[in-house]
């Protein structure tokens, strides 16, 4: 990735967060949306957005609405960088769930430490 994709994609990153905290309660049914990462095509007409949800009790549901506000976001996107750039890119929104897999992992290993410790004493 080239270092104006990885500036280009930063910039999206921080305006689509900045998007999701203002529009949390009316798009999003209040669930916390974080942004891993943007990867940006070389055109820069593409950008996936890698996503966290929390505060989310269904996040196929919660994509399903990423998917729907798709275009008011990208609009709202839009008049944030439109300075900025020539092209507003489209949107793919991916689930990142590596969260998840970190606190599934933080589960496990109190769990291993719950059971070697009655066998220390």
């Amino acid at each position: 990735m080239s270092i104006r994709q990885e500036k280009f994609g930063k910039v999206i990153q921080k305006e689509l967060a900045d998007i999701f905290q203002q529009n949390r309660s009316v798009m999003f049914n209040n669930a916390f949306i974080t942004i891993s990462k943007v990867e940006v095509s070389p055109d820069l007409g593409f950008a996936k957005v890698f996503v966290s949800l929390l505060n989310s009790k269904d996040n196929e549901q919660m994509m399903s609405v990423l998917e729907f506000q798709k275009k008011a976001i990208r609009h709202e996107l839009a008049l944030k960088i439109r300075k900025q750039v020539r092209v507003i890119p489209e949107l793919t929104f991916i689930l990142d769930d590596s969260l998840d897999y970190v606190f599934h992992m933080e589960k496990v290993f109190e769990e291993i430490k719950k059971k070697e410790k009655p066998s220390e004493d």
